[in-house]
C-alpha cells in the first residue's frame, strides 16, 4: 500500500539536505494548489512506493505565513501517514517547539536528530534515548550531510506509517490542561476525535481558522472558557500556550543536552567575529561577490564562454548546419530560419551557460557552507534603517537565481505592506536570465571587467533600499521594521552532492527556457527581421522589426541608446531577459554573415558607447521583469491593478536611473546635453520622495501616546 511521509522542520535545520539524501534524484518540484509556495516530492530510496513530501521550513503551525498555512493544511487534512521532524541537535530548545505541535496533532512522528556530528565535534552530548522516552516518539541520530543514520531513520518511519491511527500527546498540566479538556468536551461531535485535542488548543490560541470549522454557538461557549482561563492566568490565550510550550521544552531537554567542559569559542564563533563584524561584514561581502563575478564572468566562466561561442557555435555548429541543410536541398528561407534564426538565437543564449554554471556553483558553495545566511543577518542592520526587515533580504538572495521564486519568497514576510513592497522590488536583482546580458555588455564594451557585474549587483540592492523607503512613504507606512529572527547554522564543508544538485536545478531551468521560450522568440525575431509589413523579404534595416524600433527609439535616445536594435532588444527582454541575447545574436549574426563570419559581439560597439552600454544594462536590469515574474507579482500583490502600478514604477525608476547615469556621465566627460536638466530634476524629485516626511501612519500609535 502506498504511503506518504511528510518531512518538516525549522529553516536551516538541514531539512533540504535530508530530503535530497532520502529521495536521491527522484524529485518533482511544483507549487501547492492555490498558493505560490514551492512543493517538493520524491520517492523514498528504501521503498519506491513511499512518497516523501518536503513541507516548507517553518517554526510553528500557526497560520501567520503561507508556508505555515501550507504545512498545517497538509497535516490537518490527513495527507501524511507519518512525519519526519528534522530537529537541529545544536539548538534543541527552539526546534522542539514545532515537535510538540506535531505530537499534539497525534500524527506518528519520528524525530530525525540532525547535525549530531556537529554536537560530537563540539564535545557535547545528546541523550536521544532519554529524549525519545520523554517525547513518546522515536528519536534517531542522523547526519544528513554525511548521510549517516538514514537506513535506521527510513525503517523507523515506515514502521510508524503502518499504525494508521492518530493518538495525540498531551504535555500541558494543571489549570491549562483542565481548560483544554473542558473545551474538548464542547467540541465533541463537531471535530473528529483524532484532531479534537489539537483543535481545543487552537481555540485557546484564538487561531483565526478555527471559526471556519465550528458552529458559532459552540465556538462562543468554548471562548467563554478561554476568557475565564485568561483572566485566571493573567495573559491572553496565545501567550499562555506559548509560555506553556517553552516550559515543557525546558523540562524535556533538562539533562538531555550536556555541554562540554572544554569551553572556548567554536570555529563558527571565531569566523563570525570577522564576517559578521559591524565594520568588516559589508566590505567582506563586497569582496566575496567580486570574486564570485570575477570567476564567473571574467576568469573561468569567461574563458569557457568564449570557447563555446567562437569554437562550438560560430566555427562549427552554424556553418556545418547551413552546409548540411543546403546539401539536403532545403529552401533558402528555411535554412535562414533554422540557422540565422533559431540556432543563432538559442546559441547566443546557451553560449553564456558556462558562466552561469560557474556562478551557480559558487552560489551553491556559499549557501551550503552557511555564509549566505549570515548575509541576511548582516543586511538586517542596513535594511532596518530603511524601514525594512532582514526578511526582505531572503527574497533578494533567492532572486539571484530566478526572480520568480525570489518574488514568491516574499510570502515569508508577515507585514502585508512590507511583503508587497518586497515582491515589487525583488526583481531589481540580477537573476540568472540577466547574467548573460551583463556578461555581454561587460565583454563587448568593458573588456570583460568583473566590476560591471558587481556594480549592477549592488545597484540592485541600493535600488531596493531606495524604493522601499519611497514606496512605504507613498503608502504612508514608513516606520520601524518588524523583528527579524533567523537561525544561523554552523559553518561546514559544503556537500558535493548538494552543490551539484543545486547547480543542476538552476542550470536546467535556464536550459529549459532556452529550449522553449527562446526558440519561439527567435523564430519570431527572425520573421520580423527578414520581412517588411507586406511580407516581402528585405534587409534588417527595412524590416518590420526595424520600423517598430525606429518608432520607439526617440524615447530611449536620452538614455544613450536610440538605435532601433537596442530598442527591440529591450522590448524582447520583457518576455524573457534572455531574449535580449537571442535578438542581438540574430541581428548581429546577419551582419556578421555579410562580413564573412566576423565576431558578432564586436558589433555592440557600433550601436552604443561604453557609457550608453552601461545605461542600457541598468535599464534592463531594473525595468519590468519577464512575463513569468510579472505573473508571480500578480499572485503576491493580489490584483492586476496593483501589478500594473508596480510594473509602471519599475519602468519609471529604471528610466530615471539610466537617464541620470548617462547624462551625468556625459557631463563628467565634458560633453553635457540638454537632457542633463530633466535628469537633474528627476533625481531631485526622487530625492524628495526619499527624504520627505509622510506624517504619522494612520494605523500606528505615536510612541509618546502608547
Amino acid at each position: 500500500m502506498k504511503k506518504n511521509i511528510a518531512l518538516i522542520g525549522n529553516p536551516n535545520s538541514g531539512k533540504t539536505t535530508l530530503f535530497n539524501a532520502l529521495t536521491g534524484g527522484s524529485q518533482r518540484v511544483g507549487n501547492w494548489p492555490g498558493v505560490t509556495v514551492e512543493k517538493k516530492e520524491g520517492k523514498l530510496r528504501q521503498a519506491r512506493d513511499v512518497t516523501v513530501t518536503d513541507l516548507p521550513g517553518v517554526y510553528s503551525l500557526s497560520p501567520y505565513s503561507p508556508e505555515e498555512e501550507v504545512s498545517r493544511r497538509f497535516l490537518v487534512e490527513g495527507s501524511a501517514d507519518a512525519v519526519i521532524n528534522v530537529v537541529d541537535a545544536t539548538n534543541l530548545e527552539r526546534n522542539l517547539i514545532l515537535t510538540l505541535q506535531l505530537l499534539e496533532m497525534g500524527i506518528p512522528v519520528t524525530v530525525a536528530l540532525n547535525m549530531s556530528d556537529v554536537v560530537e565535534r563540539r564535545g557535547d552530548t545528546v541523550d536521544e534515548k532519554k529524549l525519545s522516552e520523554r517525547l513518546g516518539c522515536p528519536v534517531i541520530r542522523v547526519s544528513a550531510l554525511k548521510r549517516e543514520g538514514l537506513e535506521n531513520l527510513a525503517a523507523t518511519v515506515l514502521e510508524q506509517a503502518s499504525y494508521g491511527t492518530r493518538i495525540p500527546k498531551k504535555f500541558f498540566k494543571c489549570e491549562l490542561s483542565k481548560a483544554i479538556s473542558e473545551i474538548s468536551g464542547m467540541l465533541e461531535g463537531h471535530i473528529g476525535d483524532d484532531l479534537l485535542y489539537w483543535y481545543s488548543i487552537k481555540v485557546m490560541e484564538h487561531d483565526p481558522h478555527v471559526p471556519e470549522a465550528l458552529p458559532s454557538p459552540v465556538l462562543e461557549r468554548a471562548l467563554e472558557t478561554v476568557r475565564r482561563t485568561e483572566d485566571s492566568l493573567g495573559d491572553d490565550g496565545e501567550a499562555i500556550i506559548a509560555s506553556a510550550r517553552y516550559e515543557v521544552v525546558d523540562s524535556l531537554v533538562r539533562g538531555i543536552y550536556q555541554k562540554s567542559e572544554k569551553g572556548g569559542k567554536s570555529v563558527t564563533d571565531r569566523i563570525d567575529e570577522v564576517v559578521t563584524n559591524r565594520w568588516l561584514a559589508i566590505p567582506i561581502f563586497a569582496a566575496v561577490m567580486f570574486l564570485v563575478y570575477y570567476l564567473s564572468i571574467t576568469s573561468v566562466g569567461g574563458y569557457m564562454t568564449d570557447w563555446v561561442n567562437e569554437t562550438v557555435f560560430e566555427e562549427n555548429v552554424l556553418p556545418r548546419t547551413a552546409d548540411w541543410l543546403a546539401g539536403m536541398g532545403v529552401e533558402d528561407w528555411l535554412v535562414s530560419l533554422i540557422v540565422n534564426g533559431i540556432i543563432t538565437g538559442v546559441g547566443a543564449v546557451l553560449g553564456f551557460l558556462p558562466q552561469l554554471l560557474v556562478l551557480f556553483l559558487l552560489l551553491a558553495l556559499l549557501e551550503d557552507s552557511g555564509y549566505m545566511a549570515r548575509i541576511a543577518f548582516v543586511m538586517d542592520r542596513i535594511l532596518r534603517r530603511f524601514g525594512l526587515s532582514g526578511k526582505s533580504f531572503i527574497p533578494i538572495i533567492v532572486g539571484t537565481g530566478c526572480a520568480v521564486p525570489g518574488i514568491m519568497a516574499s510570502r515569508t514576510i508577515e507585514d502585508e505592506r512590507d511583503r508587497k513592497i518586497t515582491a515589487m522590488t525583488t526583481s531589481f536583482m540580477p537573476c540568472s536570465a540577466k547574467l548573460p546580458v551583463i556578461a555581454l555588455i561587460s565583454g563587448a564594451l568593458f573588456g570583460g571587467s568583473a566590476w560591471i557585474a558587481v556594480s549592477v549587483y549592488f545597484i540592485g540592492v541600493f535600488s531596493i533600499l531606495v524604493s522601499g523607503v519611497i514606496l512605504k512613504k507613498i503608502r504612508g507606512a514608513f516606520g520601524k521594521a518588524s523583528p527579524f529572527v533567523m537561525e544561523l547554522p554552523d559553518y561546514h564543508v559544503p556537500s558535493a552532492r548538494n552543490v551539484v544538485l543545486s547547480m543542476g536545478d538552476r542550470s536546467w531551468h535556464f536550459v529549459k527556457k532556452a529550449g522553449t521560450i527562446i526558440v519561439l522568440a527567435s523564430g519570431l525575431i527572425w520573421l520580423l527581421t527578414s520581412y517588411d509589413w507586406s511580407l516581402n523579404p528585405v534587409g534588417a534595416e527595412s524590416s518590420m522589426l526595424a520600423s517598430i524600433g525606429n518608432a520607439l527609439s526617440p524615447a530611449f535616445s536620452p538614455l544613450g541608446w536610440g538605435d532601433w536594435r537596442a530598442v527591440v532588444g529591450t522590448l524582447s527582454g520583457l518576455v524573457a531577459k534572455e531574449n535580449i541575447l537571442s535578438t542581438f545574436g540574430i541581428l548581429f549574426g546577419m551582419e556578421a554573415v555579410a562580413e564573412d563570419g566576423a565576431e558578432i559581439w564586436t558589433y555592440m560597439a557600433t550601436i552604443m558607447s561604453p557609457l550608453a552600454g552601461f545605461s542600457f544594462l541598468l535599464f534592463n536590469m531594473l525595468c519590468a521583469p519577464c512575463f513569468a515574474a510579472i505573473g508571480a507579482m500578480r499572485r503576491e500583490l493580489g490584483s492586476w491593478k496593483e501589478t500594473a502600478l508596480a510594473v509602471g514604477y519599475q519602468c519609471a525608476f529604471a528610466y530615471v536611473v539610466a537617464l541620470a547615469v548617462y547624462q551625468f556621465g556625459l557631463a563628467i566627460q565634458g560633453t553635457p546635453s540638454f537632457w542633463l536638466i530633466p535628469a537633474a530634476l528627476l533625481v531631485i524629485g526622487t530625492g524628495y520622495l526619499f527624504f520627505r516626511n509622510p506624517g504619522e501612519p494612520e494605523d500606528e500609535v505615536p510612541a509618546e501616546a502608547a
